[in-house]
């Protein structure tokens, strides 16, 4: 890729291309009234606000994992409950620290 000017031709197709874009109202609309959100950082993240029933859920699939797991030995139950218990105790946490605020 050549660093310098662009040639007749690619000047002519970028003109295109830039008059087509600028006919597109949607989209002018949409790039002036874009607002970027916290995206999936950990902004978002950290806004996660768990309702209790989900924690309960979240706590009651972990305990049935950890059981199966200690009773079985499969390690198809050990990887699940690794992959649930982390998601469960942060749901927790959110979840006390919402009903703790004042």
């Amino acid at each position: 890729m050549s660093i310098g000017r662009l040639s007749e031709h690619e000047r002519r197709i970028l003109a295109e291309v830039e008059r087509e874009l600028c006919r597109d109202h949607r989209l002018d609309r949409a790039l002036r009234t874009f607002r970027p959100g916290p995206g999936p950082g950990l902004a978002r993240l950290a806004s996660y606000r768990p309702r209790a029933l989900t924690v309960a859920l979240l706590c009651v699939l972990a305990v049935t994992l950890m059981v199966t797991g200690i009773v079985t030995s499969e390690p198809g139950v050990v990887w699940a409950f690794a992959a649930v218990w982390p998601v469960t105790l942060f749901a927790v946490f959110q979840l006390l620290c919402r009903w703790t605020e004042g």
